[in-house]
């Protein structure tokens, strides 16, 4: 080896002495691998392909152009129009520790060249809930949509409805949905990415009805947990139950795109989809 060459981290060379935080346990593995070799692989375990979880502004940066993101929507935050106890408060801590207004971040970018909108659902903030804020954001996206003729891209991963917005919350389902419907008027191209998790009001409204529906690997995808179906029904569930995998086998999804192909796919598929 020569003197300039690097070595290779060794995801089993951990020592006791070794400070907090410089690793993470891949959930389906259990290989132990070192942060920066995790981001170097774009949060994807190198031994199994586990997708770990990844946060809005790292999506945005994996997927625009360079210097192309140009934020919208900004400083938009929740109310607490219900009077929930400690629900102010709780919004206030998140905003603190995250650095985001609520649980999406939006904006125009180009991808490949081609002019988009795009919505990226953020996990940290509130299990990546859905509440007033979450959807204006989504819906003034799509309406700069097409008033700009851009193509528009939303990128789910949510728990679903905020309950401490009560029904509030749950009318963002159709005001997402009437907004697309305006989209899809327009001939402007849809195209919906579902990663884990993607469940409850979400999937129930926007994550499911994009022209071009695509999952990234084993995320998981439905509207209630396995448990309360389980219950509700009384069947026991088909092995995979709720994964991308059974979701594309059963018409759901039209495709499963591992992180590192999805800016190629996508650029791929505006560049089908868009007029110019």
């Amino acid at each position: 080896m020569g003197i300039f060459s690097k070595p290779r981290l060794r995801s089993h060379d951990r020592r006791e002495d070794t400070p907090e935080g410089l690793w993470n346990k891949c959930p389906d593995c259990g290989a132990m691998i070192h942060n920066l070799e995790l981001q170097q692989n774009l949060q994807v375990c190198p031994h199994c392909s586990h997708h770990f979880l990844i946060d809005s502004r790292e999506r945005i940066q994996m997927l625009a152009d360079p210097d192309s993101f140009e934020e919208t929507d900004a400083g938009l935050v929740s109310a607490n129009p219900l009077g929930f106890q400690g629900y102010t408060e709780k919004t206030a801590i998140l905003r603190e520790k995250t650095g985001l207004d609520d649980a999406v971040v939006s904006g125009r970018l180009n991808i490949g060249g081609h002019k988009a909108m795009i919505a990226v659902m953020d996990f940290k903030f509130f299990a990546g809930s859905m509440g007033s804020v979450v959807g204006e954001k989504i819906t003034r996206a799509i309406e700069t949509a097409i008033a700009e003729k851009r193509g528009l891209i939303i990128v789910s991963a949510s728990s679903g409805a905020r309950m401490q917005e009560g029904m509030l919350s749950l009318m963002q389902m159709a005001k997402t949905c009437g907004a697309l419907a305006r989209l899809s008027e327009a001939k402007l191209p849809y195209i919906s990415v579902m990663t884990h998790p993607t469940t409850g009001g979400v999937t129930a409204s926007f994550a499911t009805i994009g022209d071009i529906n695509l999952a990234e690997p084993k995320c998981m995808i439905g509207f209630a947990g396995p448990r309360v179906v389980k219950e509700t029904t009384h069947q026991n569930l088909p092995p995979g139950f709720q994964t991308a995998e059974f979701m594309l086998e059963h018409g759901l999804i039209d495709a499963i795109v591992p992180r590192a192909h999805m800016r190629e796919r996508l650029v791929s598929l505006l560049g089908y989809m868009m007029r110019e």
